[in-house]
């Protein structure tokens, strides 16, 4: 028989090794924010020549070697955070966005930053970047979590879609990331052609798992969460994933 004790010991060891108790939160109160924090936005617009398809790798060149190493330094100060991608023949033309919800001298840091990545320089030099744009920190334009929200949805929906949008975006950049990793057995890109290269092709992995897993992955699952209730797409025809 086992004495009592080294029952005891066994079983303390087994719990100083679990893991710290996680305390979950809610998203913050309006009326709880600080006056002096709101949505940043840092945009990037990809050079885009007629006749011719986005050039959407540079999306994911973008996302990886410029704005993830921002996040890691800076992600403790950033409470909420996403990607958006576009591309129209218009006056923002194909524009990748990283929107950003800090305080202002948060904001500063995160575009001085993002400014000194060597990746941006080099794609201004080669003419693929037509411009970056950042916001001006001083008092906020858009203070509330919602602020950014499209104003057609209800008002609930507004201020807790930033969180469902930064969980997206954080899985589509570990997509990325684990796409590149599992390159580095091949030989390192050696000029910026190649690198673009790499992206085109984790573009083309990417989409494939978005055409191949996403109904289950992620409409499946996220229908689930909602009880399995149908929804209306394509003016009000009702369908359930």
């Amino acid at each position: 028989m086992v004495p009592l004790m080294a029952v005891l010991m066994l079983l303390a060891g087994c719990a100083s090794s679990l893991p710290p108790k996680q305390t979950l939160s809610r998203p913050p109160a309006q009326n709880n924010l600080s006056a002096a924090s709101g949505w940043w936005h840092a945009r990037f617009k990809i050079s885009w020549a007629q006749n011719s398809d986005p050039r959407w790798p540079v999306d994911l060149l973008l996302a990886q070697r410029v704005i993830a190493p921002v996040l890691d330094r800076f992600g403790g100060q950033i409470r909420l955070w996403r990607f958006h991608r576009r591309a129209a023949r218009d006056a923002a033309g194909h524009q990748f966005s990283f929107i950003f919800y800090s305080s202002a001298a948060t904001a500063r840091q995160v575009y001085q930053a993002i400014g000194a990545q060597k990746m941006l320089a080099d794609l201004n030099r080669e003419k693929i970047l037509e411009r970056v744009i950042f916001d001006t920190p001083g008092k906020p334009a858009q203070p509330g979590i919602g602020d950014t929200s499209d104003k057609h949805w209800s008002r609930a929906v507004q201020d807790t879609w930033p969180y469902y949008i930064m969980g997206v975006s954080r899985m589509w950049l570990g997509l990325i990331d684990s796409y590149v990793r599992h390159q580095e057995k091949q030989p390192r890109p050696a000029s910026l052609s190649e690198t673009l290269a790499l992206y085109s092709r984790a573009n083309d992995a990417i989409t494939h798992i978005w055409q191949e897993e996403g109904r289950h992955a992620f409409l499946h699952h996220l229908n689930a969460i909602f009880g399995y209730k149908s929804l209306a797409i394509y003016e009000k025809r009702w369908v359930t994933f």
